[in-house]
């Protein structure tokens, strides 16, 4: 198939070693694009971080949504390359954009209407409020590129060709390190400045993927961006892509009552280290994203050719991968915590209450790291349902469990086990339903 790899036959390490090394790349560069911020914004102070933090929980949102057509893209992109269909895997491609294009226009015109109504949840001094709104507004408008981003990279992931999302996603990280630090203190627009910055690496990066694609005609000779939706291709991209996307927002949803709760036990303080402290753990969170993604699209192939063999030994594979460098998150998060956090927020009572943070988060990295991985097991056969139910209760447990334990005179500590607690449940809960129905896991029913 045209511009597409092979995944059905060769050493399944390597192959695996291939997709997953630039799925990574690709991760921290994103999760990069936020840290920049954090790291350039820290030097402004702790209130202007706790303002760009804000805001970062709704851009969690967004790209949780987004994930709608990566992951539907990986997944229904990668069964039709499987099945050396070129012209399902294009008609799938097509509708992914299409449909990243709607709803990041839909979520674009709700968060820029809405941002003082949505901001002023978080009960912030009016100064931080002031900055989160404009942050906000000015973010609101890059999210097609955002979106539409997503989608053509779930596309090249379902081809086997992951390096061309970590080589453009490089470049616009690039250009947002060079340009934060010039818009916040050179032109003196402080948080605005790293929000523009930010627009601009967004813009270039879908520029970027349009290039290839459009005029480069990199996959399938070629591939419609905007088309006339069909019943069968919708259908199906919302079957897979629905639960994984619902599971990240409420997660996002879960996130904003609890910055909520960390406001009023911490003031600016707790906000700043539930939203910061959640950057930082992206370094483990979207290392298992990588190999979530590269065992997603190994498996989706795979899959569809009905190679059993080759998915299991891939699985493990991945697993053992992602519990090791669980174990690595842990200790660091354990036993340096101050020290991480003080990179990013450099002020003493900033970097102290950041650090007990990460020291909590730290006992369950491993467990979420497994979590991760495993769904990609789940999204690679088209059975997206389970990770979703799984990681929706327990997310949702927290906010039970952080008022309890708040109610026990633990304040914010409270917030932090109770992520740590329900992040080592979800871990468990994941692979044990792997193990119960691991033999149903091959039954072909999705595109047949």
């Amino acid at each position: 198939m045209s511009g597409a790899k092979d995944l059905t036959q060769g050493p399944i390490l390597r192959q695996l070693y291939n997709l997953a090394i630039p799925i990574m790349g690709t991760s921290f560069v994103q999760m990069a694009y936020n840290l920049t911020d954090m790291a350039w914004v820290g030097r402004l102070g702790s209130e202007s971080v706790a303002a760009v933090g804000s805001v970062g929980i709704l851009t969690w949102m967004a790209s949780s949504i987004a994930l709608l057509n990566k992951v539907g893209s990986e997944v229904s992109v990668g069964h039709s390359v499987g099945m050396q269909d070129a012209k399902m895997a294009r008609n799938f491609a097509s509708h992914n954009i299409t449909i990243s294009f709607i709803l990041s226009i839909i979520l674009g015109i709700i968060f820029f209407s809405f941002s003082r109504s949505i901001i002023s949840l978080y009960g912030l001094s009016d100064s931080i409020t002031f900055n989160a709104v404009n942050y906000l507004k000015i973010i609101s408008t890059a999210l097609p590129f955002v979106f539409m981003s997503a989608a053509f990279s779930g596309i090249f992931n379902a081809c086997g060709r992951t390096i061309v999302p970590f080589y453009i996603n490089g470049v616009g990280l690039i250009m947002n390190m060079v340009l934060d630090p010039l818009f916040i203190f050179v032109f003196h627009m402080g948080t605005n400045g790293a929000a523009i910055a930010t627009w601009i690496a967004q813009f270039t990066v879908f520029i970027l993927f349009v290039y290839k694609l459009k005029f480069k005609k990199a996959l399938f000779n070629g591939i419609p961006f905007i088309v006339s939706l069909k019943k069968e291709y919708t259908k199906k991209i919302l079957k897979l892509g629905v639960p994984v996307a619902l599971l990240n927002t409420l997660f996002a949803f879960v996130n904003i009552i609890l910055g909520k709760s960390a406001s009023a036990q911490g003031g600016h303080l707790g906000l700043m280290t539930l939203t910061t402290g959640g950057q930082i753990e992206a370094v483990s969170w979207n290392t298992s994203q990588g190999f979530s993604s590269a065992l997603s699209s190994f498996v989706a192939q795979n899959y569809a050719a009905g190679k059993k063999n080759r998915i299991t030994k891939a699985f493990k594979i991945t697993i053992g991968l992602a519990s090791f460098f669980g174990l690595l998150s842990s200790f660091a998060f354990i036993f340096y915590g101050n020290e991480i956090f003080s990179i990013f927020v450099p002020e003493a009572e900033a970097y102290t209450t950041g650090g007990r943070y990460l020291t909590i988060d730290g006992y369950s990295q491993i467990f979420m790291m497994i979590e991760i991985t495993t769904q990609g097991m789940f999204y690679g056969v088209g059975r997206s349902l389970p990770p979703a139910i799984i990681s929706i209760g327990c997310n949702y447990f927290r906010i039970p469990l952080s008022i309890f334990l708040i109610s026990l005179g633990m304040g914010l500590d409270g917030i932090w086990w109770s992520i740590s607690i329900t992040s080592i449940m979800k871990g468990i809960i994941c692979i044990i339903w792997l193990y119960l129905i691991r033999k149903k896991l091959y039954i072909r029913d999705q595109f047949a």
